[in-house]
């Protein structure tokens, strides 16, 4: 009786609320406006019930009232800044972005645009869902995502092409992850670092622009949410039932992007070994999680060598393969598409190239150059707000490895080595897949965004309790990277101030931070001797 009457008590305000959002956004959409809106509505009040009962089940555990307020306003911020985000870029970019046919439409990325024209054409044709998977009709890579947008155009919006109905289901996908997020620190690592982690994940403006957009990154984030709560709740209990919700997860990576499923397990495997007392995997469940790996390799490799021409015979040879050629595509691109690194690259050895863009794209997206390089208002808002979210959080992961090193228990301790190790492992595969790209890479980036939040959830409550004065080192290393770079940019653009090279601007960056470091060191050698 007391869910049946919180039940009533919701609907009485979700309804209306979802009808007049519905109505609102059915006139700025085409297509008749009655049919817009009540498609709109239901969708509206269907997100809205499941975000409230997956705020009252996350929170349910909780004896804090106040701590059950802070997620139920974490959930409600982050889905309005991401569906009204998407909804505001959606109609700026048409009157304040670019030349080009995707502002023209009011998309932030090319990959959504097309993908959502296609699934259009693909809702109207007389094909199956499933030929979305199929090389000959899907534009999206692993075809999971088309084959998702594909079926809400021809079974809820069939009379009108509305973009945003994907908008909103990305957002509520954005949003709905952090219920199981704070269900699974909670139960781990307590409280403090589930609202830390929360925090971040629901303020992170990566987060907040993929989840504003009708991209695979949602719906992954969703399902590593889904995998970390069935994996503490069975490493907890034991019981068998919770893995329904890890194989959810995984199920779900599959469809959409294998890599992210197979990067996934290694993960949980590396967990479950370093946490062998507590984790007993049986036979089977080694056996299955085998089978699903193998059986993801080969799919991964199929959906990479579409056109078949990557040759290697064996799933890891088609993987390399591809591996090797985009980056080698990537590095040309990135040479190509700007003057400065192709005078860079002509000026240094050809074994320097790599690891210089590996560097180079763990910095992007630059903070410096979104500041000063010419583009539009709206451009500029996006740049700024997705260089200050990275460089924010890039202390943090930065620090991950001294909070795990700070755990009292060698268990914790092991654990988050690991989990910084693969959050990091991560970060540079990206960096070299993206070819230092300002958008590919971040965004490929933001797909295990997850583990990064713990991972920055866990350093903000060890810095609150510990006050470690290498947070601040670390801070002040990131500030004096941003002002000499940001000097540099601004005489490239601007002519102010004087013109270092680049060499010498990496060399003055890399004294000031030897200078910071060994002070740091002192300092702490001197204020430990007897």
């Amino acid at each position: 009786m007391d869910m049946l009457s919180t039940f009533k008590r919701d609907f009485i305000w979700l309804l209306p609320l979802s009808l007049g959002l519905g109505a609102v956004l059915s006139f700025i959409q085409p297509g008749n406006w009655l049919f817009g809106w009540l498609e709109f509505s239901f969708l509206f009040l269907l997100c809205f019930l499941l975000l409230t009962i997956s705020a009252r089940w996350a929170g349910g555990a909780s004896t804090t009232p106040s701590v059950n307020k802070i997620l139920a306003w974490m959930l409600a911020i982050a889905f309005a800044l991401r569906f009204f985000g998407g909804v505001a870029t959606y109609l700026a970019l048409p009157v304040d972005g670019f030349a080009d046919e995707d502002d023209k439409a009011g998309y932030v990325y090319t990959d959504a645009h097309r993908r959502d024209l296609q699934a259009w054409d693909f809702a109207q044709s007389d094909h199956p869902i499933s030929d979305a998977f199929n090389k000959k009709f899907a534009y999206d890579q692993y075809g999971g995502l088309l084959a998702i947008s594909t079926f809400v155009y021809r079974y809820i919006s069939s009379d009108a092409h509305r973009p945003l109905i994907l908008v909103l289901l990305a957002a509520f996908a954005g949003t709905l992850c952090l219920s199981f997020l704070w269900k699974a620190v909670t139960l781990q690592w307590g409280e403090k670092v589930a609202i830390a982690a929360g925090w971040i994940f629901a303020l992170y403006p990566e987060s907040i622009l993929l989840g504003g957009s009708s991209m695979r990154e949602p719906y992954l984030m969703l399902f590593s949410a889904f995998t970390l709560w069935g994996f503490v709740l069975w490493q907890k209990t034991q019981d068998k039932k919770p893995l329904i919700w890890f194989g959810l997860g995984i199920f779900g990576m599959l469809l959409v992007s294998p890599v992210v499923a197979l990067v996934t397990l290694v993960l949980f495997a590396g967990w479950v070994y370093f946490t062998r007392e507590h984790s007993q995997l049986s036979w089977w469940g080694a056996l299955a999680i085998s089978v699903v790996f193998i059986a993801g390799l080969f799919w991964l490799a199929s959906t990479l060598d579409r056109q078949g021409n990557l040759g290697g015979g064996t799933p890891l040879a088609v993987i390399n393969n591809f591996l090797r050629e985009a980056i080698k595509m990537d590095l040309h691109h990135l040479e190509r598409g700007s003057g400065w690194v192709q005078k860079l690259f002509d000026e240094m050895p050809k074994w320097l190239r790599l690891p210089f863009v590996l560097v180079y794209g763990i910095f992007q997206p630059v903070l410096p150059a979104a500041f000063v390089e010419p583009t539009t208002v709206t451009w500029r808002i996006i740049a700024i707000a997705r260089a200050v979210g990275w460089y924010a959080l890039l202390p943090a992961l930065i620090l991950s490895f001294g909070a795990a090193a700070g755990q009292q228990s060698d268990e914790k301790r092991k654990l988050l080595i690991w989990l910084s190790l693969v959050a990091w492992f991560w970060v540079l595969l990206t960096s070299l897949r993206g070819g230092a790209d300002q958008w590919d890479n971040p965004r490929y980036r933001t797909i295990m965004f997850l583990w990064q939040a713990i991972l920055a959830g866990h350093v903000w409550v060890w810095w609150r309790e510990t006050r470690n004065a290498w947070f601040l080192r670390v801070v002040a290393m990131e500030v004096v990277f941003l002002l000499v770079f940001g000097q540099w940019y601004a005489n490239r653009y601007f002519h102010f101030g004087g013109q270092l090279q680049f060499s010498q601007m990496v060399a003055v960056i890399l004294g000031v931070w030897v200078l910071i470091l060994l002070g740091g060191w002192w300092r702490d050698g001197k204020k430990n001797s007897p």
